[in-house]
């Protein structure tokens, strides 16, 4: 049976309750995984206080802020797990952004700073929170980022975010070599499209939906707790010899030519 019992896990990413990381944050809490989660810190605080009311049936330990362009609050948040947890076993990874502009239209005309920024938050923030935390996983761990088709293929509007997810998955690859000593294991999920609200920054995103749910095996699209599942099993020891791979959780859309 999948147990995280006595597991430490912080899961990055929630927004809002249809956020592919809200998902994942129930299945670890079901499985018996201790949570910390961020907010992105903004002037009003309104992120924070909705993360905060959305994740309290949870009971996570730690609720911190961190934009993944400060080092310092990634710091922060690795010193809050040594003194409160004393070691960290899963990271889930769920961040990714691009300015709306740079996800429709011609991919040629994306700006300077907007390829920039969306590698910068969506790609590399996995290697600067691995980089920061992974000398907390003392006992080995999990470190499971989430990716999309349109890393490996083209999708209309998808666009530099494409780009991102490509060199997020070459990264989980590189990441899995790096830390494979350490017992630590890292893969991705490429999960279907589903409406949350990064996506729908996404032109044309309920097409894509609905073109899924034409053509895929199973005749629809999937949802965040099906990814969530993945992600558990993932995570656990049910897992232990999978790392450095991508496992598409798209009810099969992935294998279909046409």
């Amino acid at each position: 049976m999948l147990d995280l019992n006595g597991k430490n896990a912080f899961v990055t990413g929630i927004a809002n309750n249809r956020s592919i990381a809200w998902g994942i944050a129930q299945q670890l809490h079901n499985a018996g995984a201790n949570l910390g989660v961020n907010f992105l810190p903004d002037e009003k605080g309104r992120y924070e206080k909705k993360v905060r009311d959305l994740v309290e049936p949870l009971e996570p330990s730690i609720i911190m802020p961190c934009d993944v362009r400060n080092d310092a609050q990634i710091e922060a948040i690795a010193d809050a797990i040594a003194k409160q947890w004393g070691r960290l076993d899963i990271l889930i990874h769920c961040l990714a952004f691009a300015n709306k502009e740079d996800l429709s239209g011609e991919f040629s005309q994306t700006s300077r700073e907007g390829f920039s920024l969306a590698l910068d938050i969506s790609t590399y923030s996995l290697n600067r929170l691995t980089a920061a935390w992974k000398h907390l996983m003392t006992d080995g761990g999990s470190i499971v980022t989430l990716s999309y088709l349109g890393g490996v293929k083209v999708i209309p509007n998808y666009n530099v975010m494409g780009v991102a997810k490509a060199a997020l998955e070459m990264s989980v690859r590189y990441l899995a070599a790096e830390l494979g000593p350490q017992t630590i294991r890292v893969n991705a999920i490429s999960a279907g499209p589903i409406r949350t609200l990064a996506s729908s920054a996404v032109g044309g995103i309920m097409d894509m939906i609905h073109h899924v749910e034409k053509v895929a095996p199973l005749r629809r699209t999937v949802t965040q707790e099906e990814v969530g599942k993945a992600a558990a099993f993932l995570c656990s020891d049910l897992a232990s010899g999978i790392t450095g791979q991508v496992l598409y959780v798209d009810a099969g859309y992935e294998i279909m030519g046409m």
